[in-house]
């Protein structure tokens, strides 16, 4: 069965290529002009992925992304936007968008990005690009971790996460116990040159621990090295 994309975009032109594009790779494209219909899309038709233009009429991008992750709707977005802003491109992320493009953009690199996100929810690749199928369950501390399934449990409770955050989690406690720099996170997780921008992992390392850590603000599993990066370890006691 094909994937479902939904494409929220004020300008007629856009939607008409990125459905194209994204149809003749093989996806289901539904599309919205405004920011109200592609809420309401989205959570009635469920697509596998929201393409989300950020300048939208009666409701913008930010608004919708982050009305969806409220509701718990953790469909992976990638969000669109004319603006060149280091500001809405950290505050889009901070709100649960999985990416980033800035437009003008080349609807094969949309195609591509979904593509390589749609796939890493389904199976996490390693930084060597074999897939880690056969981990079945990861146990640290409280923390179990299902690959197979993107679940995550916290005290036998089914936690909440956006696809970057899966997987961002997932390839720390592949590296239990190392530190990591936040230039080897930013390119094993979003693995593309997103412009060194480490800020984007600073801001999904503050979501990881505000889910799993007791108290976020004195983390037991992931530990910040000054000067380094980031370690997760088990916790203490």
């Amino acid at each position: 069965m094909s994937k479902k994309v939904l494409v929220v975009d004020d300008e007629e032109s856009i939607v008409t290529l990125l459905e194209y594009n994204l149809s003749q790779a093989g996806y289901e494209v539904i599309t919205a002009y405004d920011g109200e219909t592609g809420l309401q899309k989205a959570k009635n038709e469920n697509p596998d992925f929201i393409v989300l233009d950020l300048m939208l009429p009666k409701m913008d991008g930010m608004e919708v992304c982050k009305e969806l992750r409220n509701d718990q709707i953790t469909t992976p977005i990638l969000m669109l936007t004319a603006k060149d802003d280091e500001i809405d491109k950290v505050l889009g992320l901070e709100l649960g968008a999985d990416d980033y493009m800035t437009k003008p953009f080349s609807p094969r690199e949309v195609v591509a990005r979904v593509k390589a996100i749609l796939r890493r929810t389904q199976n996490f690749v390693n930084p060597n690009g074999q897939e880690e199928d056969h981990i079945k369950k990861i146990k640290i501390g409280e923390l179990v971790i299902l690959p197979e399934q993107y679940e995550v449990y916290l005290h036998d409770e089914l936690l909440e996460f956006t696809p970057k955050e899966f997987e961002l989690l997932l390839y720390l406690t592949q590296n239990k116990g190392r530190v990591l720099t936040r230039d080897q996170l930013l390119n094993a997780v979003w693995n593309y040159d997103f412009a060194g921008d480490t800020r984007i992992v600073d801001v999904h390392i503050s979501h990881l621990r505000e889910k799993i850590e007791a108290n976020s603000k004195k983390p037991q599993y992931i530990k910040t090295i000054r000067g380094l990066g980031y370690k997760l370890e088990e916790p203490k006691g």
